[in-house]
């Protein structure tokens, strides 16, 4: 902002100073000029008047006197006095040059300057008792002049130049003084943005105009930062929420084991991989014994507690990656995966019996409960989600008829 605001101003500036020295070369120029033809004029005046008694008297040796006096000014180049029948009276000319003078077709009735680039001629009448007696003209250099005045236009040029360099590295200066609280608050909001971090301040060093725009944009960024910390809070809560309302979807309140709806996902999803890399899973389908008995005969508080020591004393027997489901009532579902042999999922429905059948106490009263296991495996038994819970379903119903807290497979079934 500071380099194309200077080069502006510099291109202003300089455009200025351009005219300025060329309204002023002029005027130097043209005044010169019109000074010299002043004095030149002057003194042909004083000429003529010297030479109009030698005119008409015909005195050409008084005459060519006072040409020779007069010849004595350092841009003179000829002069040439002419008497009314238009003839040369006296002459005067620099050595070595041509003839330079043309007298005119028609006389002037009053002074007449022809003005040149390199020289200019002046044609005075000469007057005697107010009579014209004959006509004078003076021929004059301008080369001289030229070069005092290219000498002076140069200097001016060279002034002109060290001013423009001395106001541009001024100019520059101040803008970048003045301009460096916004480029400051340029780099600051650039800051901010980049890095999404509004907590950034800008520093008010003056109470003007751009004090108070710094104070502003402080407050802008101080709303900003309090907008994002709340919009945060709000997303940690919602996703808070949404954990709570996730765990709540797939999980058991009362046991916090997964629920129906986590194990039905859970079973495609196991199916789907053992399929795919080859592998044996099974299903084990757990519904307790006597659970009723305890609700009928203790009350749904026990029944309650018994539900949470039975999902404790599974879990502690379950492999890290046996996934344990709460299906509803008494029923559960366990999830066997990485199986290397079908005898460790039977040792495993074993050690689960014997876990639940050890001597359950609530409130110091013996709770008769037990668990009987159906066995399913995949993609031996079946190799859809139904037809795998329908097969364990049914192999759980083969051991409770075979006499409880016990397990069979399928292929028990009758």
């Amino acid at each position: 902002m500071v380099v194309r605001l200077t080069r502006v101003n510099n291109g202003i500036l300089a455009l200025t100073l351009s005219f300025t020295f060329t309204a002023m070369a002029a005027t130097l120029w043209f005044g010169s000029i019109s000074h010299q033809q002043n004095n030149a004029l002057a003194s042909a005046q004083v000429l003529g008047s010297s030479i109009a008694a030698a005119l008409v008297f015909n005195d050409t040796k008084s005459a060519q006197q006072e040409l020779q006096t007069f010849s004595r000014g350092t841009d003179l180049l000829a002069v040439q006095v002419l008497q009314n029948d238009q003839t040369l009276f006296v002459q005067w000319q620099q050595p070595d040059l041509p003839q330079t003078l043309t007298p005119p077709a028609i006389w002037p009735q009053k002074v007449n300057v022809v003005s040149g680039w390199q020289q200019y001629q002046i044609q005075l009448p000469i007057m005697f008792k107010q009579e014209l007696v004959g006509l004078l003209l003076v021929q004059l250099s301008l080369k001289n002049l030229q070069h005092q005045v290219m000498a002076l236009i140069a200097l001016m040029a060279l002034i002109t130049l060290l001013m423009l360099a001395l106001a541009s590295r001024g100019l520059r200066l101040v803008q970048k003084r003045v301009l460096s609280p916004i480029v400051e608050l340029a780099a600051l909001a650039e800051q901010a943005a980049r890095d999404n971090d509004y907590s950034v301040r800008g520093v008010v060093r003056r109470n003007d105009e751009v004090g108070r725009l710094t104070e502003r944009i402080n407050e802008l960024f101080t709303q900003v930062a309090a907008n994002q910390f709340w919009l945060k809070q709000q997303l940690a809560d919602e996703r808070q929420t949404g954990q709570q309302l996730k765990q709540l979807a797939h999980h058991d309140s009362l046991t916090g084991l997964p629920n129906r709806l986590y194990f039905q996902q859970q079973l495609s999803s196991s199916i789907q991989q053992a399929l795919q890399h080859q592998k044996i899973m099974a299903l084990m389908f757990i519904d307790l014994d006597n659970f009723k008995t305890v609700n009928d005969s203790f009350g749904h508080d026990y029944g309650d507690e018994v539900l949470q020591m039975v999902s404790t004393r599974m879990q502690q027997v379950l492999r890290e990656h046996d996934v344990l489901c709460r299906l509803g009532g008494d029923e559960f579902a366990v999830l066997l995966t990485e199986l290397g042999d079908i005898r460790h999922a039977e040792s495993l429905a074993d050690r689960l019996i014997a876990a639940v059948r050890q001597p359950m106490f609530i409130r110091e009263q013996l709770m008769p409960v037990g668990a009987t296991i159906g066995l399913a495996f995949c993609p031996l038994d079946a190799a859809e989600p139904a037809m795998l819970l329908q097969k364990a379903d049914e192999a759980m119903y083969a051991a409770k008829r075979a006499g409880k807290n016990t397990f069979r497979r399928v292929q028990d079934a009758p």
